[in-house]
């Protein structure tokens, strides 16, 4: 019985020394092991920022009251589906911008002389648009038809921002992401 109790005493001892083995045998340092912690963050971080995420600051004050000039804006590069109202970080002929969609693939725009924005023969209501869209002559010819894969455009700010009215309708390869955060960066 004494020889029991002892191969069992002896066989608990032999599980410590071996789990105390197993935890003094780490391959890696301390610091090893932060390293490789830092180098997945940072990976991971690369990849989200670099694919899924972009960050851009606004480059003036078209999209005043909502966005104002230097705002941090983060948007999301993957957004398969735009609709009317979303607001997107583009870029057309070089140049960043950032605007709201108003009208997509198979709509029809046209400006008034009274600066009303008519979509598909009706008048849009946009209550965040404090003032009338006025008609830039000789940049687009009105009632604009939009193809498939195009948008139409507008700043908030409408008195004399550059949007579709100067530039053009965009592709969908021309919009970069769909805003998702504004960070207010004025007066910090």
């Amino acid at each position: 019985m004494d020889q029991k109790i002892n191969t069992c005493s002896a066989d608990k001892e032999t599980a410590k020394q071996d789990d105390a083995k197993k935890k003094k045998k780490s391959p890696m340092t301390p610091i090893q092991i932060f390293l490789m912690n830092l180098l997945i963050v940072i990976t991971v971080l690369w990849l989200l920022f670099g694919f899924v995420i972009g960050a851009a600051t606004a480059p003036n004050g078209d999209m005043a009251q909502n966005i104002k000039a230097k705002d941090l804006l983060i948007y999301y590069r993957l957004e398969n589906e735009l609709h009317s109202q979303d607001v997107v970080v583009l870029s057309k002929n070089g140049t960043s911008y950032v605007a709201r969609i108003v009208a997509g693939g198979g709509d029809s725009v046209d400006i008034t002389d009274d600066g009303l924005l008519i979509i598909n023969g009706n008048t849009v209501s946009e209550p965040g648009i404090h003032n009338s869209t006025p008609r830039f002559e000789g940049f687009v010819n009105y009632p604009v038809s939009l193809a498939k894969d195009e948008f139409f455009v507008l700043a908030d700010a409408r008195g004399g921002a550059e949007d579709s009215r100067y530039y053009g309708t965009v592709s969908g390869s021309e919009i970069l992401g769909k805003v998702i955060m504004i960070v207010r960066r004025n007066d910090i």
